[in-house]
Protein backbone atom coordinates (compact mmCIF):
# COMPACT_ATOMS: atom_id res chain seq x y z
CA UNK A 1 0.00 0.00 0.00
CA UNK A 2 1.43 3.62 -1.36
CA UNK A 3 0.89 5.86 1.98
CA UNK A 4 -0.79 8.99 1.46
CA UNK A 5 1.07 12.33 2.80
CA UNK A 6 -1.53 15.04 4.24
CA UNK A 7 -0.86 18.50 4.56
CA UNK A 8 -2.51 20.05 7.93
CA UNK A 9 -2.81 23.44 8.78
CA UNK A 10 -5.34 25.95 10.95
CA UNK A 11 -5.46 29.45 12.35
CA UNK A 12 -3.84 31.16 9.41
CA UNK A 13 -6.12 34.21 9.86
CA UNK A 14 -5.20 35.87 6.66
CA UNK A 15 -7.36 38.12 4.26
CA UNK A 16 -5.93 37.14 1.16
CA UNK A 17 -2.63 34.92 0.60
CA UNK A 18 0.24 36.92 0.56
CA UNK A 19 3.29 35.90 -1.77
CA UNK A 20 5.12 35.08 2.03
CA UNK A 21 2.30 32.82 2.44
CA UNK A 22 2.40 30.95 -0.91
CA UNK A 23 6.34 30.55 -0.43
CA UNK A 24 5.95 29.16 2.94
CA UNK A 25 2.63 26.66 1.91
CA UNK A 26 4.84 25.81 -1.11
CA UNK A 27 8.11 25.29 1.27
CA UNK A 28 5.99 22.95 3.74
CA UNK A 29 3.51 21.06 1.09
CA UNK A 30 5.25 20.65 -1.75
CA UNK A 31 5.34 16.77 -1.44
CA UNK A 32 1.77 16.18 -0.22
CA UNK A 33 -1.33 14.36 -1.73
CA UNK A 34 -4.01 16.52 0.57
CA UNK A 35 -4.16 19.68 2.85
CA UNK A 36 -6.87 19.79 5.86
CA UNK A 37 -7.37 23.25 7.07
CA UNK A 38 -8.79 23.09 10.15
CA UNK A 39 -10.57 26.48 10.54
CA UNK A 40 -10.32 29.88 10.51
CA UNK A 41 -8.96 30.51 7.41
CA UNK A 42 -10.70 33.80 7.34
CA UNK A 43 -11.09 33.52 3.68
CA UNK A 44 -11.24 31.07 1.16
CA UNK A 45 -8.95 32.51 -1.34
CA UNK A 46 -6.39 31.11 1.24
CA UNK A 47 -7.26 27.44 -0.17
CA UNK A 48 -5.92 28.84 -3.52
CA UNK A 49 -2.33 27.93 -2.95
CA UNK A 50 -2.88 24.58 -3.22
CA UNK A 51 -3.33 23.74 -7.03
CA UNK A 52 -3.47 19.90 -8.11
CA UNK A 53 -3.89 19.12 -4.55
CA UNK A 54 -7.13 17.84 -3.04
CA UNK A 55 -8.08 20.01 -0.25
CA UNK A 56 -10.57 19.73 2.64
CA UNK A 57 -11.67 22.52 4.19
CA UNK A 58 -13.98 23.85 7.70
CA UNK A 59 -15.01 27.15 8.27
CA UNK A 60 -14.12 28.35 12.13
CA UNK A 61 -15.37 31.32 14.39
CA UNK A 62 -13.24 33.66 12.94
CA UNK A 63 -14.29 33.19 9.24
CA UNK A 64 -15.65 35.75 6.98
CA UNK A 65 -19.02 35.58 5.66
CA UNK A 66 -17.56 34.50 2.04
CA UNK A 67 -16.50 31.16 4.19
CA UNK A 68 -20.21 30.26 4.99
CA UNK A 69 -20.28 27.33 2.10
CA UNK A 70 -17.73 25.19 4.02
CA UNK A 71 -18.93 22.72 6.77
CA UNK A 72 -18.33 23.16 10.64
CA UNK A 73 -17.08 19.94 10.66
CA UNK A 74 -16.44 16.87 8.23
CA UNK A 75 -15.39 13.28 7.88
CA UNK A 76 -13.48 12.05 5.39
CA UNK A 77 -12.00 8.56 4.86
CA UNK A 78 -8.45 8.10 3.84
CA UNK A 79 -6.33 4.90 2.81
CA UNK A 80 -9.00 2.39 5.26
CA UNK A 81 -9.10 5.21 8.21
CA UNK A 82 -11.73 7.74 9.14
CA UNK A 83 -10.78 11.72 9.65
CA UNK A 84 -12.57 14.29 11.42
CA UNK A 85 -12.13 17.56 10.45
CA UNK A 86 -13.39 20.32 12.96
CA UNK A 87 -12.36 23.60 14.08
CA UNK A 88 -13.80 23.87 17.79
CA UNK A 89 -16.51 22.46 19.50
CA UNK A 90 -17.49 23.80 23.46
CA UNK A 91 -14.75 25.10 26.12
CA UNK A 92 -11.16 25.60 24.81
CA UNK A 93 -10.17 23.69 28.13
CA UNK A 94 -11.65 19.99 27.40
CA UNK A 95 -13.11 19.93 24.07
CA UNK A 96 -10.91 17.19 22.85
CA UNK A 97 -13.09 15.06 25.16
CA UNK A 98 -16.15 16.23 23.38
CA UNK A 99 -14.75 15.11 19.56
CA UNK A 100 -15.25 11.90 20.21
CA UNK A 101 -19.13 12.20 20.26
CA UNK A 102 -18.77 14.11 16.92
CA UNK A 103 -17.12 11.61 15.16
CA UNK A 104 -17.28 8.38 16.88
CA UNK A 105 -15.83 6.34 14.01
CA UNK A 106 -12.93 8.34 13.78
CA UNK A 107 -9.59 6.82 13.78
CA UNK A 108 -7.68 10.22 13.60
CA UNK A 109 -9.47 13.64 14.63
CA UNK A 110 -7.94 16.85 13.35
CA UNK A 111 -8.80 20.49 14.93
CA UNK A 112 -7.31 23.99 15.55
CA UNK A 113 -8.89 27.02 17.44
CA UNK A 114 -6.08 27.10 20.43
CA UNK A 115 -3.21 27.59 18.51
CA UNK A 116 -1.58 24.66 20.25
CA UNK A 117 0.00 21.97 18.61
CA UNK A 118 -1.43 18.54 19.84
CA UNK A 119 -0.02 15.16 18.57
CA UNK A 120 -0.97 12.42 20.65
CA UNK A 121 -3.10 9.32 21.66
CA UNK A 122 -6.03 9.34 23.33
CA UNK A 123 -7.85 5.40 23.84
CA UNK A 124 -6.54 4.71 20.14
CA UNK A 125 -7.64 7.75 18.41
CA UNK A 126 -4.89 10.33 17.04
CA UNK A 127 -5.79 13.73 17.44
CA UNK A 128 -3.97 16.19 15.58
CA UNK A 129 -3.90 20.43 15.92
CA UNK A 130 -1.50 21.86 14.34
CA UNK A 131 -1.52 24.79 16.04
CA UNK A 132 -1.65 28.43 13.94
CA UNK A 133 0.28 28.33 10.72
CA UNK A 134 0.62 31.88 10.67
CA UNK A 135 2.54 32.10 13.48
CA UNK A 136 0.05 33.67 15.49
CA UNK A 137 0.89 31.79 18.84
CA UNK A 138 1.76 32.39 22.20
CA UNK A 139 4.85 34.81 23.02
CA UNK A 140 5.60 35.36 19.39
CA UNK A 141 6.09 31.71 18.82
CA UNK A 142 6.78 31.10 14.80
CA UNK A 143 3.89 29.27 13.30
CA UNK A 144 3.17 25.56 13.11
CA UNK A 145 1.83 22.89 11.39
CA UNK A 146 1.50 19.05 11.00
CA UNK A 147 1.99 15.87 8.68
CA UNK A 148 -0.05 13.20 8.77
CA UNK A 149 1.14 9.86 7.06
CA UNK A 150 -1.57 7.51 5.84
CA UNK A 151 -0.27 3.84 5.68
CA UNK A 152 -0.40 0.43 7.06
CA UNK A 153 -1.16 2.92 10.45
CA UNK A 154 -1.29 6.67 11.25
CA UNK A 155 1.87 8.74 11.64
CA UNK A 156 1.73 12.17 12.73
CA UNK A 157 3.86 14.90 13.21
CA UNK A 158 4.12 18.42 14.28
CA UNK A 159 6.72 20.66 12.55
CA UNK A 160 7.61 24.60 13.50
CA UNK A 161 8.08 27.25 11.47
CA UNK A 162 10.81 29.30 10.83
CA UNK A 163 9.36 32.12 9.46
CA UNK A 164 11.63 34.66 9.42
CA UNK A 165 12.81 33.38 6.02
CA UNK A 166 9.56 34.12 4.40
CA UNK A 167 9.26 37.76 5.50
CA UNK A 168 6.18 38.82 6.74
CA UNK A 169 2.81 36.78 6.48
Amino acid sequence: MKSIKIGILSDTHLVSPTESFKKLTEACFHDVDMILHAGDLTDPSILTVFPGKEVHAVKGNMCSAACQHLPIQKQIQVGGFTIGLIHRVGNTRDFEHHLIDIFPEADCIVYGHTHKPVCHRLGGILYINPGSFTGTGYAGAGGTFAILEVGETLQGQIYQIQAKNFGKL
